[in-house]
């Protein structure tokens, strides 16, 4: 792992420590070099600010966590993933979310949920004469329903189970791509 890496990763750590105890918009550059033990300068090599810090950090871990569920038969682990995810760092993203931070964790979920339930559509749409508009309108629809009940969750205090939320969301999307892929199929443009 390069010098750039494993001290971006040090930022990282840090911030998401100082999140378990203070607002986000109460950390400063000096909170988190003096927690970390880098100069200011070192920070800003790496980074514009705090907020450019807290969406690298969804950004790479966003990517790690669901890259392998982008399939019909594997979309609900990568959803549960997401869950898991929101709920291994709790204090980290329930502080992004009421923060002036809270764009970078939509951001997450919109990135991570777009590109899972993108593979769901591409898969189940091969062989089919749906124009790549079309895909990308039903993707967001669902990527926007998922992260608005994500959201509420989080806002509820995460008290529902993630695999009861993902079974009731399964049984309401099941066959559900399929159907409008095929209500798109050779539209004219």
């Amino acid at each position: 792992m390069s010098n750039s890496l494993l001290t971006k990763n040090a930022l990282a750590r840090s911030l998401k420590d100082l999140m378990m105890h203070i607002p986000l918009n109460k950390i400063s550059v000096r909170h988190l070099v003096d927690d970390c033990g880098v100069n200011r300068q070192t920070f800003y090599y790496h980074f514009q600010d705090i907020f450019d810090l807290l969406g690298w950090i969804y950004k790479t871990e966003a990517v790690e966590s669901i890259a392998q569920y982008r399939s019909y038969s594997t979309w609900t682990d990568g959803f549960y993933r997401i869950f898991c995810y929101i709920e291994s760092n709790k204090s980290f993203c329930c502080n992004t979310l009421d923060s002036l931070g809270r764009g970078h964790l939509d951001a997450y979920l919109y990135e991570v949920t777009n590109d899972l339930i993108m593979g769901v559509i591409n898969e189940l749409a091969a062989g089919m004469d749906v124009s790549t508009e079309d895909k990308q309108f039903i993707a967001n629809f669902y990527t926007l329903a998922f992260t608005g009940l994500v959201i509420q969750w989080m806002r509820d205090g995460m008290k529902d189970q993630p695999k009861i939320i993902i079974e009731k969301l399964s049984v309401l999307i099941e066959g559900n791509f399929l159907k409008a892929l095929h209500k798109y199929e050779h539209k004219l443009p």
